[in-house]
């Protein structure tokens, strides 16, 4: 085990979060931003309105990208698990 093998599977681990986190945080943070506006426009000042919109989009987002999103994390696994023997040594 030398010090690049840690890079890249450093490397990966990131790029792996990224790609499956990415597609939440960003309709979390378009569906905030949407409601923020629309909070700001008519001057509805309640804080439980955030929360309602970003649980569906949430929810929609697993729904559609869930099935891709396990692949990516399962993917990502079996790549560690076959480099263990390259660890070993």
């Amino acid at each position: 085990m030398n010090q690049e093998f840690i890079i890249y599977i450093g490397s990966r681990m990131l790029w792996t979060i990224t790609k499956v986190a990415g597609p939440v945080l960003l309709a979390t943070l378009v569906v905030g931003l949407i409601v923020a506006i629309f909070q700001s426009a008519t001057q509805i000042q309640e804080m439980t309105l955030t929360f309602i919109p970003k649980i569906i989009a949430v929810a929609l987002i697993l729904l559609v990208l869930g099935a891709w999103m396990g692949t990516q994390i399962i993917g990502f696994t079996v790549e560690l698990i076959n480099s263990i023997p390259a660890v070993v040594r």
